[in-house]
């Protein structure tokens, strides 16, 4: 967002427009902003009865377009619940979640118990008309642009894999299952404990689509680790073929999803979004891993 040319001028509008969303919401900022948000500002506020909130500024972006919409259709079952929305401001009143610690704190063995307890809450039917991307069409968006990417990067792996995801992405679309809400970016910094329910889901990225989508999110960040923080070392050499396939194997017995299908739209996942990744080795490897069971 930063390298935007309009970046600077959103970034400056902040406080005038922090201070006219506290005045007409009845707010008042309640502490530091969030660190770490990367297309969004957030920062505490309390409303006139002193509940703890949290205000979003969004950066108007196509992923996040329905963040507010996502979250009325969840209705604060599993994930924070939507307070107020204005669309023109690109503005979120949201619940605050406390004590707010991130799922990345978490073991892998607490963190599977939560995703197996709040992704099912997540995965509503959706009325005809709603406004979000289809799974399906994201596919077809990525598929479009997966050679010139690979290309674009120096061809940063071999062909028959990229063949493969490319071929993963024509046929998996059109055999899904129940067509439902779904993250696309389920990981574990987007989920915060609470007290209203033990783990809620913050910063939607909303398609419709079958379930089985949402294990890739999670096994592309490397967020949960086996013991507590350790989650990031993961890219420190901690990252390796059993941990990836003891996260696939504990993620998709618990969820009660097809194994199969988990695996596919992970392996798409992860190469469709490893182009403008850091990590595009890792994420690369881990593919090859998943292809492998």
């Amino acid at each position: 967002m930063r390298t935007h040319p309009d970046a600077m001028t959103w970034l400056d509008s902040i406080p005038t427009r922090c201070a006219h969303l506290c005045d007409a919401w009845q707010l008042r900022i309640d502490g530091p902003p969030y660190e770490g948000g990367m297309v969004s500002y957030t920062v505490p506020v309390a409303d006139a009865d002193d509940r703890p909130l949290v205000l979003k500024l969004q950066w108007p972006h196509r992923e996040s377009e329905h963040e507010a919409a996502a979250l009325a259709a969840w209705n604060g079952n599993g994930a924070a619940r939507l307070e107020r929305h204005d669309p023109e401001q690109h503005a979120l009143l949201m619940e605050r979640c406390e004590p707010g610690t991130r799922l990345t704190q978490a073991t892998l063995d607490e963190a599977v118990d939560a995703y197996a307890d709040f992704i099912p809450r997540l995965a509503v039917t959706v009325p005809a008309g709603h406004p979000f991307t289809t799974l399906a069409d994201e596919a077809a968006g990525w598929a479009s642009t997966l050679e010139r990417e690979w290309a674009a990067k120096g061809k940063p792996f071999e062909r028959s894999l990229l063949d493969q995801v490319a071929e993963l992405l024509t046929t998996l679309p059109g055999s899904q299952g129940p067509q439902v809400l779904i993250h696309q970016d389920l990981h574990a910094d987007n989920v915060l404990a609470a007290q209203r329910q033990p783990w809620l889901v913050v910063d939607p990225k909303p398609l419709v689509g079958e379930v089985e989508f949402m294990v890739g999110g999670i096994l592309r960040s490397f967020d949960v680790a086996a013991t507590p923080g350790a989650a990031m070392r993961a890219f420190d050499g901690l990252h390796d073929r059993a941990s990836v396939l003891r996260r696939f194997e504990q993620l998709t017995s618990r969820l009660d999803v097809d194994r199969e299908r988990s695996r596919d739209w992970a392996v798409a996942h992860f190469i469709a979004w490893c182009f403008d990744s850091s990590w595009i080795d890792v994420h690369v490897q881990s593919a090859r891993w998943l292809l492998e069971v």
